[in-house]
Order: structure tokens, then sequence, then C-alpha cells
């Protein structure tokens, strides 16, 4: 799947990703879940002089302690229990080409111990013995935390950070990128059709006001999500309000835990999911302009800071999420 986007912050994330691609350093990737960083190290990779070789993704967070070494450096045949072939490592399938740890963040301390002593000098033995090899591979890492609170609670270790930071890029959220939001809704419900051998389909102008208005938690992931299920419930080639109700996401319900909104179309159904999701935006956008801080949103927007508390409470939406 190709990055799509029109808005000057992602062009701009392009372009920065065209320049991480002409050299070789590692490049740390952040940004909340279903932002794409994965596709962003692939842009990277595959713009770059290592383009011919493997791009091998790995999960950090199902990489046990007792096998990291294995998993990562390969090992031989009888070097543990159940060792009863020889086997290749990670960095072995990635030689050449690029190495993407995601979800970097959730290593445990021993695991982050045996990266680093990977990181400082790029060799690395197999487990069960065999001369060191030197790793020609390229490092991109990604994490939907911030590394540097985590140093600060003693979580993660300052010098793997500085290793593997040489370069950074943080992927904005959908949110942030609203003028990206027809387009990749649009993109998803034609890829939506096509994989379901339906005809071509377009949304209404009134889903496309409800789309844009949104706030994508989620991100680019939701998007996608809710794209295929309103394309599955709707009959017509337009895909309207009615579908996005039928593909039962936050979209319109905007998580919104005492709401009892029926889907039977009257005016008073239709004004509260109105109002719980113009509630949920304008709090969103607050929230962003004021990085979090619930005295400054609360002094921004005229609200008592308890009265704001309640409603954030009754939406779902977390300070912390957008703390700088």
């Amino acid at each position: 799947m190709m990055m799509y986007g029109q808005s000057e912050k992602f062009l701009a994330l392009r372009a920065l990703l065209g320049r991480f691609a002409r050299c070789d350093a590692p490049v740390l990737i952040d940004g909340e879940t279903g932002t794409g960083k994965e596709l962003a190290a692939r842009e990277i990779h595959y713009a770059g002089a290592r383009s011919s070789k493997p791009f091998v993704p790995v999960n950090c967070g199902a990489l046990p302690d007792t096998l990291i070494e294995s998993e990562l450096f390969g090992h031989r045949r009888g070097a543990f229990t159940d060792a009863k072939t020889t086997g290749v490592g990670m960095v072995d399938c990635a030689r050449g080409g690029t190495l993407f740890l995601d979800e970097v963040d959730t290593l445990s301390m021993k695991a982050q111990v045996t990266l680093l002593r990977f990181l400082q000098d790029r060799q690395y033995r197999p487990v069960g013995g065999g001369q060191s090899r030197v790793a020609d591979v390229r490092i991109i890492a990604a994490t939907n935390s911030a590394l540097e609170d985590l140093v600060a609670e003693g979580k993660f270790r300052a010098d793997l950070l500085y290793r593997l930071n040489p370069l950074h890029v943080r992927i904005p959220p959908l949110r942030e990128r609203r003028d990206d939001i027809v387009l990749l809704a649009d993109h998803f419900l034609r890829e939506a059709a096509l994989a379901m051998r339906m005809p071509a389909k377009r949304w209404s102008d009134a889903a496309v006001q409800l789309l844009v208005a949104y706030a994508w938690p989620g991100n680019i992931r939701e998007l996608e999500n809710v794209s295929l299920r309103a394309c599955l419930s709707a009959d017509a080639t337009e895909v309207g309000v009615d579908a996005l109700f039928a593909a039962e996401s936050a979209l319109l319900r905007s998580n919104v835990a005492d709401a009892s909104v029926d889907d039977c179309g009257t005016f008073s159904s239709a004004k509260s999911r109105a109002v719980a999701l113009f509630e949920r935006t304008y709090l969103t956008d607050l929230m962003q302009r004021a990085s979090g801080n619930i005295s400054a949103a609360a002094t921004m927007s005229g609200t008592e800071r308890r009265q704001l508390g309640k409603l954030l409470k009754k939406h779902q939406i977390e300070a912390r999420r957008f703390h700088q």
C-alpha cells in the first residue's frame, strides 16, 4: 500500500522521508496507532539505495526474552532444547536491506541491552557459537510512545534511544491533516468495492461532511475499517449517513457513554448525534491546541475546569494523548 495525501503536513512529511532515504543513518519514527508508521519506513527503504534488498519488519512486542538473540541473530543446531535445525535470524534475512523494529518501546530491559550491544558495532554471533558477523542493515524503529518519557521513568535506556534516534520523524495524526480525509476515504471505498467485487461506490455529500468533522482517534486504520464496513452496508452506489450508522462506527456514535440514540432517523435522534459529534470534534481540537493541559483548555474555551473534565470523560478523551 502507498501513502496517500495532499495536505501541507503530508507533503512536508513525504519530503522529509525522501531526504532520509538518501542516507543510511538509523531513523526513529513516532506517531499514534494507525498513522502509518510502517508505510513511512517502507517509503524510506524503497526510495533509497537498499530498495532492491529485503525490508524485514520485526514486531518487538512479540520477541520473548528467552529467544530474542535467536530471533535476531539466528542459532546453531543444538544451541538450546528445541533447536533441532540451524536457524537464520532476522538480521541475516535483512542483509543489505532494512530491519524495521516496530513497537520498539515494548522491548524489555534485557532485550534493550541485547539490541544496544548489537547497534554499537553492528556485530553479532549466532546463538550456539560460530564466527562473529557484521550486519549490513539499515535500522528503522517505530514507536507510539514518547521514548523520552519512558527514559525519565526508567523504562527505556537513554543510550539505546540515542542509537536509534540520529534521524527522527513524527507522523501527524489524521486530525491534523483533514485535507487528506476525503482523498483517503475515496481510496479506501474504491479498494473495498474492488476487493469484494462490488460496483464502484461514492460517498454522499452528507457522509463526507461527517467524515471530515470526525476526530479519528484510530487514524488512517480506523478510516479504512469504517470505509470497508460502510461499503458493505450500502445497497446503492452512493454511501450515505445510513450506511455509516449501519457500520456501527464511533464516527457517528462518538463513543458517548450515556447516549441512547436509536437509528430511526427522527429529528430528535439526528439532533443528538449532531450534538455529540460537534462536542467530540470541538473537544479534540481544543485539547490539541492546549497540548493536553486541561486548565489551559478550560481557559481557552471559557469553561470551568471541572465541567470540561466531565465532558472529556463523557467522550472518553484522554488528555495525555495530546501531551507534547
